[in-house]
């Protein structure tokens, strides 16, 4: 039975020129880039290289770093973690959120909260964060923290307008975003944009896991998470990662040229699996309208189908999606997801979340959407009458 994956916003498989060049830096270029030698040199340019690739794939379109500059880091939960902590211990104030954050910056902000005050901004019953209600809570706040892409069930944020809104109100904040689901997938420029600092990771757009970065506007100020040798400006100490920042700025580069053809392709993925369910009588919901989506994820309500029950059937038939966060389904609470809760989900409609990656095919498409309506049938089926 071949697996069928379309859980790419959780991971992507690596991109064999990302591969290739990895065990290229791996074989050639081994020393420590904080060595005074030709071999800590080499491991030096492939960071260079990679520097100049990442900060061009942002919209640094020179990537000579006029705008900002990167730091390295193990993904995008550190790099989150050291813009707002970071930025948290340079001033006081509260932490804002939206209630719709990944853990990596929502949990870390109700932690900081428990000190200094948190605030979680409520988005609209379509999914979206107001601008104005994000500045109204900046008001003398340390930081702003919202997520560009929702993982769950990818609505777009309007960020570049969070951030004009939250300048207006407390110029001192210092506003993060979390890109990790929006780089590669949706268009980024950090100079309209306007934030302080932008998080991504590697593995979400078909490089290397272990390895991320943080963009952050020349000028701002962060504390760094620990001390160390000094790296990087002394904003995270230890010895850098030549051949994972190479995996990541070949793979930004890729990603971002792919994205006008990704986009036109996910699009059409996405109409052929609605298509398909329609044709086959599944009574379902698109929970995202395609405009205000990011086009790799396809978020379905599903009328009658519990939701774990779907994504266990569909992985022994070979189909691997999710029902909602990979980084959170696992934490064996069973709480409610406060976005589904958001946009008004009934309780007796399962979510779940179909992703596309750059290799994802229309065969496979067609061939999981097949199994995922079968399946779809055969659980509604099961269901207890509503009186």
């Amino acid at each position: 039975m071949q697996a069928l994956y379309l859980d790419n916003a959780a991971s992507t498989r690596i991109d064999d020129a990302v591969l290739a060049l990895m065990s290229d830096v791996m074989r050639t270029a081994w020393g420590n880039p904080s060595s005074q030698h030709p071999q800590g040199a080499a491991a030096r340019d492939h960071i260079a290289t990679a520097r100049r690739r990442l900060l061009t794939a942002l919209g640094d379109r020179d990537g000579d770093g006029r705008l900002g500059d990167i730091v390295w880091t193990s993904g995008c939960t550190e790099a989150d973690a050291l813009a707002v902590l970071g930025a948290a211990r340079t001033r006081p104030g509260s932490i804002v959120t939206s209630s719709i954050e990944h853990a990596a910056v929502g949990m870390l902000a109700a932690r900081l909260g428990e000190s200094r005050g948190a605030v979680r901004v409520e988005p609209g019953s379509d999914g979206v964060v107001d601008p104005d209600a994000v500045a109204r809570a900046a008001e003398g706040a340390a930081v702003v923290a919202i997520v560009m892409v929702q993982n769950e069930i990818g609505v777009v944020q309007p960020v570049a307008a969070i951030a004009r809104a939250v300048r207006r109100a407390n110029p001192a904040c210092h506003i993060h975003i979390d890109a990790a689901q929006a780089f590669g997938k949706v268009a980024i420029d950090v100079a309209a944009i306007g934030a302080d600092s932008l998080a991504i990771a590697a593995h979400k757009l078909h490089g290397p896991k272990g390895i991320g970065a943080l963009w952050l506007r020349s000028g701002a100020v962060l504390e760094p998470l620990w001390v160390g040798g000094g790296q990087q400006g002394g904003l995270r100490g230890g010895t850098q990662d030549a051949p994972g920042a190479a995996g990541l700025g070949l793979a930004a580069e890729r990603a971002v040229a792919a994205l006008p053809a990704a986009r036109a392709r996910w699009l059409e993925l996405a109409e052929r699996v609605t298509a398909r369910l329609r044709d086959r009588g599944v009574a379902f919901r698109q929970l995202v309208p395609d405009q205000r989506r990011s086009p790799h994820i396809l978020a379905l309500g599903l009328a009658g189908v519990p939701a774990t029950a779907l994504r266990t059937v569909l992985a022994s038939r070979g189909v691997y999606i999710s029902t909602g966060s990979a980084c959170s389904e696992r934490d064996g609470h069973g709480k409610p997801s406060p976005v589904l809760v958001a946009i008004a989900l009934p309780p007796d409609t399962g979510m779940c979340r179909l992703s596309f990656g750059l290799d994802t095919t229309a065969d496979d498409v067609d061939a999981a959407a097949d199994t995922l309506a079968d399946v779809a049938l055969e659980l509604a089926a099961r269901a207890p009458a509503v009186a």
